[in-house]
């Protein structure tokens, strides 16, 4: 990782707003990007804690960052913005760019077990590769011990798999517009069919089945799903009330859900950048 290198930064809200390049291993020598908000204050002594947001389909790492209007009331707050890319660049797998909801820029946050997707491992890039580059490089953020995870859409779904699949991770897990139940809906169910093999493999990573398997015995997880009423995508892609009912079956103390319905809210960043306070407010009581 000796090519990690910043390769912008802007002031913001007294923080700074900083992008960053590395070749990641993990993903078989893709070179990556993502951007990270540091609040004003942040030192290495007293670290400002690291709220992950992974970004949906179509997206990449400028994103969230760029429109949700996140910064000011992260600076407030004195929360750092980590804000990854949404699959591997740079490297052509036939068929990579055939459609928006399956390859580039759709990496489903899983580790892609078909061998032709082999450099698709946004799992353990998220959760280990980029993580471990961070703890090492960006001394004045925490992603080890206060640290949360939210997302929107594949990454909604991929903020709930990632906290749901690390028992004490994450303080909490906050998701706008998630895809909860994957293996039953048609974004999941190509992607699984696809990068795994099977939709049955695709369980894994599904939100509301590992519900069922969260520990009983161990680390609280607070979870929160904002969505909106007139997202096109709900009911046919998004699923909150099933999900909420496996959490009810689970009937597991450790884990609880508040989940807020938006009135006449949409599918796009003008929903976020409505929400975004509250929900950033809501992490802060954990961290």
């Amino acid at each position: 990782m000796s090519d990690f290198k910043e390769i912008s930064s802007s002031q913001c809200y007294g923080g700074t707003v900083k992008k960053y390049q590395h070749t990641s291993h993990v993903l078989l020598g893709s070179v990556m990007k993502f951007v990270v908000f540091t609040p004003p204050g942040a030192t290495v002594e007293k670290p400002a804690a690291g709220v992950w947001f992974l970004s949906g389909l179509t997206c990449n790492e400028d994103n969230f960052i760029t429109k949700a209007g996140a910064c000011r009331k992260a600076s407030e707050l004195g929360i750092a913005l980590i804000c990854p890319d949404t699959s591997p660049r740079g490297i052509k797998v036939e068929g990579d760019d055939a459609s928006w909801d399956f390859g580039v820029s759709a990496g489903f946050y899983v580790d892609a077990t078909d061998p032709k997707w082999a450099a698709y491992q946004m799992y353990s890039y998220i959760t280990k590769e980029l993580t471990d580059l961070i703890d090492a490089n960006i001394k004045n953020v925490d992603v080890a011990e206060r640290t949360a995870v939210m997302g929107h859409s594949m990454g909604g779904h991929g903020a709930l798999i990632t906290a749901l699949k690390n028992p004490g991770r994450f303080k909490c897990a906050a998701a706008f517009s998630p895809i909860v139940t994957p293996t039953d809906v048609p974004w999941g169910q190509k992607a699984f069919t696809g990068y795994l093999g099977s939709i049955e493999a695709g369980r894994a990573y599904d939100a509301a089945e590992l519900l069922g398997k969260y520990p009983a015995e161990g680390p609280k997880l607070p979870l929160k799903v904002v969505q909106g009423t007139a997202d096109s995508f709900y009911p046919s892609q998004l699923q909150p009330e099933v999900f909420e009912a496996k959490l009810k079956v689970a009937k597991n103390e450790n884990l609880s859900v508040e989940i807020t319905m938006a009135e006449g809210y949409d599918h796009s960043y003008w929903f976020i950048q409505t929400y975004i306070d509250e929900v950033l407010l809501w992490i802060n009581k954990y961290l």
